[in-house]
């Protein structure tokens, strides 16, 4: 009787051994192919080998096809599974799916296509006039910006402020400067950029502007129209909702001043932007692990180079659902408008956006993409068939191309995975890092870097850069209204992308330019001489501070307080400081307080106390 052979799966080693001596299933132009990417067609065709094949007394049963195979699965519980046909590229030397491949395998050099930029690169604006520093600001808050600003906080104003005087463009611009200028002088509180004092002695606020009329403007500022808001807010609940409407004016005349007065290089970032908040409003966010944990979120996109913020959207939280592909594919699909940029472009991300769905749709879109991306992203290789382990030196490689995607794990400090559709997999590129060796003993060396890594270390930080001109002197200041959080961001982006514009006009001249902190210092100089205000001169301020008793019941026991100057109690103030102040002939507080301290800079505190 004869006996029933046992059948087993073979170990990947053992069915290329086995599949060597196949030299008939294999054609002389597969075989040449193979060779000339210095692989080994059997190991090809082991690859192709399906979980369910079964090899019996060390013979393959089934030996598949290299060009196409179909097969019929095995379902769960004897069930029929779904037949599938699986194509094998040979212009891909890591199309051995299942393997991570190293630096002795040669990858291919992918063809990148042309870059065609809908304009000239760099500023738009005119290459032979010299730009002002408000000119060059005014390019962002233009006029029509700054009139419907005007029109809406004084519709506002005369509503919630009785009396209101309307204010005119000269009294933004005075308050535009002091806003600026609170960006580089910082103090604990808006009052004290008006108090008086050895501590305090600004003179510079009140010669632009008093301190109640900046008070007054910055409470009724209001960006959208009132009856707008109204019309909104009755839509409340509903899909009509607009969650930005009290912002939207001005949001979208910068976010098209910013699209219009430049134009990217060919390498381009996205990346998050937090704008710190404390106001109550239902898409802002709180993230645990980041220094401010409560703030606003934008998707931003800059010029890798210069940082020049070229284009952004707010984050409004849950309020649509989001395509099929999520939020990080469409926020960029949604700033790669490539009707403004054209083609050609280099986008750097981060692992938050990257996704072989996403990158495949950008190449179609003639737009390559980099970036870092996570091991569980789907489409990311689940093999670990030769991949990085602990033990694998610093500076080792392993890659996998799925044209057009290539993956790439490179060995720092830890891990690092890239997806990339526009580098090879290796080159001759090294890093200098500090390796310990089998002494135990610290020596810096030259380790090999993916061409893919080094250019994201170069290129990825546009977003970063753009954060950290706006960090240094920064305008934003607390507030419990929302939308003036994000009235300081703008500033601050038209500020940024001004100099960046002016350092542009200065390398076309030839010229040096000036210091970041400069150029703002120039720019509230010139706002403030765009202003309505000065500084009333010194007899006019001492005609009106006239001393009044504090109580007119004619009680000198009653309506007493202690003097600013000497802590005494006096019955009398100034009634333009609204300070009580000593008047008798022993003790003239009233003079001292208006004389001492270098009288001529002294601009007086009205409406502070």
């Amino acid at each position: 009787m004869a006996t029933r052979t046992k059948k087993r799966k073979y170990t990947l080693e053992e069915a290329v051994e086995a599949c060597i001596g196949r030299d008939s299933d294999i054609s002389d132009q597969e075989q040449s192919e193979a060779e000339s990417y210095g692989v080994d067609s059997a190991d090809e065709d082991t690859l192709l080998l399906e979980e369910d094949s079964v090899l019996v007394s060390g013979v393959p049963s089934k030996i598949p096809r290299m060009e196409t195979r179909s097969s019929r699965g095995r379902g769960r519980g004897g069930g029929r599974g779904r037949g599938r046909e699986r194509r094998v590229s040979h212009t891909n030397p890591s199309s051995a799916e299942g393997r991570w491949c190293g630096t002795e395998v040669p990858d291919i050099t992918p063809t990148l296509p042309p870059f065609c930029s809908a304009r000239p690169p760099g500023s738009q604006l005119n290459g032979t006039a010299d730009y002002t520093a408000l000119q060059l600001f005014q390019q962002f808050f233009t006029t029509k910006v700054l009139k419907t600003l005007i029109t809406n906080t004084n519709m506002h104003g005369r509503t919630a402020y009785s009396p209101w005087v309307d204010i005119t463009l000269k009294d933004v611009f005075s308050f535009l400067s002091v806003v600026i200028y609170m960006g580089i002088v910082k103090v604990p509180s808006l009052t004290d950029y008006w108090r008086q004092g050895r501590l305090y002695s600004l003179s510079f606020p009140g010669s632009v502007i008093s301190g109640k009329k900046f008070l007054l403007i910055l409470h009724a500022l209001h960006l959208s129209n009132p009856r707008d808001d109204a019309k909104n807010e009755k839509a409340r609940g509903t899909a009509a909702f607009d969650r930005l409407g009290k912002i939207k004016p001005l949001y979208n005349e910068i976010r098209s001043a910013c699209r219009n007065n430049y134009q990217p290089g060919q390498h381009i970032s996205i990346d998050e932007r937090m704008v710190a908040s404390k106001a109550r409003t239902i898409f802002k966010q709180y993230l645990k692990s980041k220094p401010v944990r409560w703030d606003f979120k934008l998707f931003v996109l800059a010029d890798s180079e210069s940082g020049y913020t070229w284009d952004f959207f707010v984050y409004e939280g849950k309020n649509r659902e989001p395509s099929k592909n999520g939020w990080s594919y469409d926020s960029v699909v949604n700033l790669l408008n490539t009707n403004l940029l054209g083609t050609g472009y280099r986008l750097y991300v981060d692992n938050f956006y990257t996704s072989p769905a996403l990158f495949r749709h950008l190449l179609k879109k003639n737009i390559s993409a980099c970036g870092t991306i996570r091991p569980t992203t789907q489409g990311f290789p689940r093999t670990t068939d030769n991949a990085l382990d602990p033990k694998s030196p610093r500076g080792s490689i392993r890659w996998i191309r799925k044209d057009p995607l290539l993956f790439v794990q490179w060995k720092d400090t830890r891990d690092v995975s890239l997806c990339s559709t526009m580098h090879t997999a290796h080159g001759k590129e090294t890093v200098q890092r500090r390796v310990k060796d089998n002494a135990g003993q610290w020596s810096v060396k030259d380790v090999p870097i993916p061409p893919a890594i080094k250019d994201y270390n170069k290129h990825m930080g546009g977003v970063d850069l753009s954060d950290a001109l706006i960090g240094y002197y920064e305008v934003l200041h607390k507030t419990k209204k929302w939308y003036k959080t994000f009235f300081y961001h703008f500033l601050d982006i038209a500020i940024v992308n001004s100099y960046i514009l002016y350092k542009g006009q200065c390398k076309t001249k030839g010229n040096k330019p000036m210091h970041h902190k400069a150029f703002r210092e120039t720019l509230v100089l010139e706002l403030a001489d765009a202003g309505s205000t000065q500084a009333p001169r010194q007899e006019e301020r001492n005609m009106n501070h006239l001393l009044v008793h504090i109580s007119n019941s004619g009680d000198k026991s009653q309506g007493r307080l202690r003097c600013r100057k000497c802590l005494a109690k006096t019955p009398v103030k100034c009634s333009t400081c609204n300070i009580p102040l000593c008047f008798i002939p022993n003790r003239n507080c009233y003079k001292k307080w208006h004389t001492e301290y270098n009288e001529e800079n002294i601009t007086w505190k009205q409406g502070f106390i």
